[in-house]
């Protein structure tokens, strides 16, 4: 039996299906190139606004001393004590996050008259990027060490000098200590930034330690060691928990700004060495290195510095009671901490 065709419904020719084809692979195509230019564009705008700003020059009248270093850049000074010529010691000073060359302990709370006493004449440096020093793109653990000696070369400090750092000036210090130990005649640590990276750490001490700071901290150092080429976006952006420092109700728009620019070059990937595998710098005994801490700081846990200062037989630890980060500014503090490393010398 024979079926009825309905002219209706007359198959489409092939050249039909061949152009609708092809216009489905178009539109396809066209779709893909699309999405991938823009995620090519949203790529390269989100790199742009991770990167930190170039550095800006210094526009404000310099007031301060400073010195060239080889590579061109400046470094900002201010001295204290006794004349340097007449001084029996000199120290170099490095400050902390967010402060410069005029918040050193051993400027505010050292009497003149123990200054006198010890000869001693104190020279406290702005760090890269700080107050009226020029900032470093390409600086890293070991460059401000380098910068450290050359500053003293300038300025005659001698064969041998002391260094001194508070906090993040502390840590600056571990890389005098490993860089440049020839030129030490010794150290003061007070309260020193710690690195909860660093390999020689046990990992129940470095977790204990981390759970104990500020959530917002927490996720900034998170950031800072997983992803360091998004910090500086992270603690710009007001809608994120950023570094605790930076947050601070103190500071005004641009001084977060600047403030994340500093907190973004704290890549803890960047650190090259852990300070328990450091060697004694003096086996003659030909000087010391004093580290400072108070037991009830909430910046700097106290047991990972107990347990530094264990591991390096060499180092004289002074665990203050009831002190919190910023003791070492207290009154008459700066006394006690230089006499402590100078009558023990002598």
């Amino acid at each position: 039996m024979m079926t009825k065709v309905d002219k209706n419904d007359s198959v489409a020719p092939v050249w039909y299906y061949t152009r609708k084809s092809t216009n489905d692979q178009f539109s396809s195509g066209v779709l893909k190139i699309l999405l991938l230019a823009f995620l090519v564009g949203f790529s390269a705008w989100s790199y742009q606004t991770a990167l930190p700003p170039p550095p800006r020059k210094l526009g404000m009248p310099i007031t301060s001393p400073r010195i060239k270093l080889r590579d061109g850049r400046h470094v900002s000074y201010i001295e204290h004590g006794v004349p340097k010529d007449n001084a029996k010691s000199k120290i170099i000073y490095v400050h902390c996050f967010g402060c410069s060359k005029y918040h050193n302990p051993f400027a505010i709370t050292t009497s003149q008259a123990v200054l006198e006493e010890l000869g001693l004449y104190i020279v406290a440096i702005d760090r890269p990027g700080y107050g009226e020093s020029d900032p470093d793109p390409k600086r890293t653990v070991k460059s401000l060490a380098l910068d450290i000696e050359e500053f003293a070369d300038h300025l005659n400090l001698g064969q041998k000098f002391y260094v001194a750092g508070f906090s993040m000036g502390g840590q600056v210090i571990w890389s005098c200590l490993k860089y440049i130990p020839h030129r030490l005649a010794g150290a003061i640590l007070v309260s020193p930034a710690v690195n909860f990276w660093w390999h020689n750490l046990p990992s129940n001490l470095t977790n204990e330690a981390y759970s104990r700071l500020l959530p917002q901290n927490q996720w900034s150092l998170r950031v800072a060691h997983y992803a360091p080429w998004l910090t500086y976006w992270w603690n710009t952006r007001t809608w994120l928990p950023s570094f605790s420092t930076i947050s601070s109700a103190v500071l005004s728009s641009t001084d977060k700004e600047i403030a994340s620019k500093l907190f973004a070059t704290m890549d803890p990937n960047m650190w090259e060495f852990d300070p328990i595998d450091l060697v004694n710098p003096f086996p003659k005994k030909d000087g010391y290195v004093h580290l400072w801490m108070g037991d009830e700081d909430l910046l700097v846990h106290v047991t990972l510095q107990s347990y530094i200062a264990q591991q390096l037989g060499w180092i004289k630890y002074h665990k203050i009671t009831g002190e919190g980060h910023l003791f070492a500014f207290k009154d008459g503090m700066g006394d006690t901490i230089l006499k402590e490393l100078f009558y023990n010398k002598n």
